[in-house]
């Protein structure tokens, strides 16, 4: 087992660096959304976190099911590019879905620089 940061220690961690972090400041409700939009705001507000990538890491390894971490999606214990909305799918669906996926790729490529391995 390797020493991930969880909970307490993310917020020691983000003081030592004299950061809040978002996901403490705002309803924990809001990282684990099921509309889109609601994740994509809390993606946003967790680019700018000191623990970022620590998250990120700890939810990997501990195969998180769901929700917002370390600025990525999860859905059934995967990264995804974006959560598709309930309904019919628009009909530029296809276009969106491409666009998301090359963003993903684009992250998952920096997150491996960083020696984040991203599934």
């Amino acid at each position: 087992m390797t020493d991930t940061l969880i909970g307490p220690e993310l917020r020691e961690q983000a003081r030592e660096t004299g950061s809040d972090l978002a996901c403490r400041e705002y309803d924990a409700d809001l990282w684990f959304s099921e509309q889109p939009t609601e994740l994509e705001f809390a993606k946003s507000l967790c680019a700018d976190c000191p623990v970022r990538l620590e998250c990120l890491t700890g939810a990997l390894e501990r195969h998180e099911p769901w929700g917002v971490w370390g600025g990525e999606i999860f859905e059934k214990g995967n990264v995804v590019a974006r959560k598709r909305p309930r309904g019919r799918p628009r009909k530029d669906a296809a276009l969106v879905e491409q666009a998301a996926e090359a963003e993903l790729a684009a992250r998952t490529r920096e997150l491996a620089l960083a020696g984040v391995a991203v599934s």
